[in-house]
């Protein structure tokens, strides 16, 4: 009976720790698997990163392109004009002149632009000259501005080779417009409009008969 009673011993206890190859293993794929998320990672971002690129250029080349501003004289009208038997401008008097200037901005981005200048021509001689202060035309807006431009009679009446008695005039105008297109931060484009006009003015009615205006725009 002792030899029943006596205890027998407990079976030795099984090792659950992994081995020391399934551990390097499991190390290994675990590796793999965050190489492969990284490179995952890297793709994704530099997928956005082309998209977002193609996105710019198409908009700078397509709804950002910078397209030329147009100027444009509207009206020429004389605000003050003395004359001599209801012909002939009055020696030594001076002629005022308003010029009615627009500038069309046809870009998306806004048109910056500096101190404007309109010159006043007759058979090559300047006769009068204006400057208009710096401005800014908005986005596919058109800004309008008045130069009054003031002439020295006695060059006019110096280079008069026309019959004054039809009481018309014929002049020309240069105005220069310099500025600057900015898109995004990003692109740039200097720009410099000019624009000849040759006009016909009836000196009787103080208006305009005929015009021809030629625009040029400098990059």
């Amino acid at each position: 009976m002792a030899d029943k009673d006596q205890a027998r011993p407990l079976a030795p206890a099984t090792d659950c720790r992994p081995s020391s190859d399934d551990y390097q293993e499991k190390l290994h794929l675990k590796r793999i698997q965050r190489r492969r998320f990284i490179k995952l990672f890297c793709f994704i971002i530099g997928l956005l990163i082309i998209l977002s690129v193609g996105v710019i250029l198409i908009l700078i080349f397509t709804l950002f392109q910078v397209k030329d501003p147009i100027i444009q004289m509207n009206n020429i009208s004389i605000t003050k004009l003395e004359l001599i038997n209801g012909v002939i401008p009055k020696p030594g008097s001076n002629v005022s002149l308003t010029a009615d200037v627009s500038v069309k901005n046809p870009n998306v981005a806004s048109f910056k632009y500096s101190n404007t200048t309109t010159t006043l021509y007759i058979n090559e001689t300047v006769i009068g000259e204006a400057r208009g202060p710096p401005g800014q035309a908005k986005a596919r807006r058109t800004v309008r501005m008045n130069l009054t431009i003031n002439i020295v009679v006695d060059r006019l009446l110096l280079n008069l080779n026309s019959d004054m008695s039809s009481g018309k005039l014929r002049l020309r105008s240069f105005s220069r417009v310099p500025g600057r297109v900015k898109v995004l931060h990003i692109l740039r484009r200097n720009i410099v409009v000019k624009m000849n006009c040759t006009s016909t003015i009836n000196i009787f009615n103080k208006s305009i008969e005929d015009q021809d205006c030629k625009r040029k725009v400098k990059i």
